[in-house]
């Protein structure tokens, strides 16, 4: 945990809160709770991990970045 009113502290979640909103939803909304669960699940675990590149990780998916880390 970080010191109290840390500015840097909910960074990573603000950004990829804003990612989620910006990619998954595109001005549209859940059903229901499943359906969000569903649909978050599938970005996440689909895109989010799979394809999509990160800035900050070297324009690597996390999959990648994972894999290369954990072999050297």
């Amino acid at each position: 945990m970080s010191a109290r009113a840390n500015p840097y502290d909910n960074a990573w979640t603000e950004s990829f809160i804003g990612t989620l909103k910006n990619e998954l939803l595109q001005e549209g909304e859940f059903i229901d709770e499943s359906d969000a669960r569903t649909e978050l699940f599938a970005y996440i675990e689909s895109y989010y991990n799979t394809q999509r590149k990160h800035s900050s990780i070297g324009y690597k998916t996390p999959v990648q970045f994972e894999s290369q880390f954990y072999q050297n």
